[in-house]
């Protein structure tokens, strides 16, 4: 193996283990989310993106990089949510063809509820990582940046 393989093995690696890590972690918060606040982790990470936003709302297609999914997910995902009043679209008054996602009073109230078992299970699933040999690096290095 020469040492341009050898590079390639160690990010391949790397990649593997973030991989690894991200399942974990996903799992546990959809099954959380899922069982205690009917939501998962897609939708919890759209309402947690809105509700960082001034104003409380997100054009469409920053909102699919939020949630990192295609333009088409989104807007199911979008009508699914605003299906259950978590959120609303609204048309964007400068640019008529822009619309923007807006959290709801009821999409507030349900990200409330649900941060502190997202922060739970995230926190548990991290130190299960970090009993992990294979995953202890990289949920450490999760940890630092806390």
């Amino acid at each position: 193996m020469s040492v341009a393989d050898d590079a390639i093995e160690v990010r391949a690696h790397g990649w593997r283990t973030l991989v690894a890590l991200h399942g974990l972690i996903e799992t546990k918060l959809e099954r959380a989310l899922q069982a205690e606040h009917g939501l998962s982790v897609v939708e919890y990470t759209v309402l947690e993106a809105l509700s960082r936003q001034d104003g409380w709302h997100m054009r469409m297609q920053q909102l699919a990089r939020a949630a990192a999914l295609s333009s088409s997910a989104t807007t199911r995902l979008v009508t699914r949510l605003e299906d259950r009043a978590l959120l609303t679209r609204i048309l964007c008054m400068d640019d008529r063809r822009g619309i923007y996602t807006e959290l709801t009073p009821g999409g507030e109230r349900l990200l409330a509820e649900a941060r502190p078992t997202h922060d739970r299970v995230l926190e548990e699933a991290l130190a299960e990582a970090d009993a992990i040999p294979e995953l202890a690096g990289l949920a450490g290095a999760i940890h630092s940046l806390a």
